[in-house]
């Protein structure tokens, strides 16, 4: 197994989160963070090195878009994992984890994605108009003191998908 099946795994289980959004009848976009095992730690400038069995991974947290349920403009699916990822590990720092979510984090997530220290963003589909990296540059940007790994494109096409067919249903 590969981290690129490890990565498909987690965005899968995001995938599942998202239809639970578009059931609630909110924007279909779901989350996981996970806490990877590590096979061999950090040392001398390396970076850990991680464990590509999802079995042996731990699931922090998970949810989807609540903002019309909760009427609250801040249930993104991004906060609310990392709130039930802070609770499990009873710190606000998430070095380790990484970020599952089917489309790209906007500027209000991605600005608490650097500040829980994340390592990772995983995402599916790209936000043209509204993405916190490819459009506001928040994961790059020389002024933050954090910048997580970012990967792009996983499981895109059913992230796309669902995403397509939500709003094409709404328009309806």
């Amino acid at each position: 197994m590969t981290m690129d099946d490890f990565d498909r795994t987690f965005m899968r289980m995001a995938l599942r989160e998202a239809e639970k959004a578009a059931t609630d009848g909110e924007v279909p976009t779901g989350c996981v963070i996970v806490e990877p095992a590590v096979l061999e730690p950090a040392h001398d400038g390396h970076p850990a090195v991680l464990d590509p069995d999802p079995v042996r991974a731990r699931i922090l947290g998970r949810a989807h878009n609540q903002t019309e349920g909760l009427r609250d403009a801040t249930a993104h699916a991004e906060m609310l994992a990392m709130s039930a990822a802070f609770s499990v590990k009873g710190d606000w720092r998430l070095c380790g984890a990484r970020l599952y979510v089917t489309k790209e984090p906007c500027p209000m997530c991605a600005g608490g994605i650097v500040l829980a220290r994340l390592d990772a963003v995983v995402w599916g589909v790209s936000d043209p108009k509204r993405g916190g990296g490819t459009e506001f540059g928040i994961f790059t940007h020389p002024g933050i003191n954090h910048h997580p790994q970012v990967v792009t494109g996983v499981l895109e096409a059913e992230s796309k998908s669902i995403l397509q067919s939500f709003f094409r249903a709404r328009r309806a």
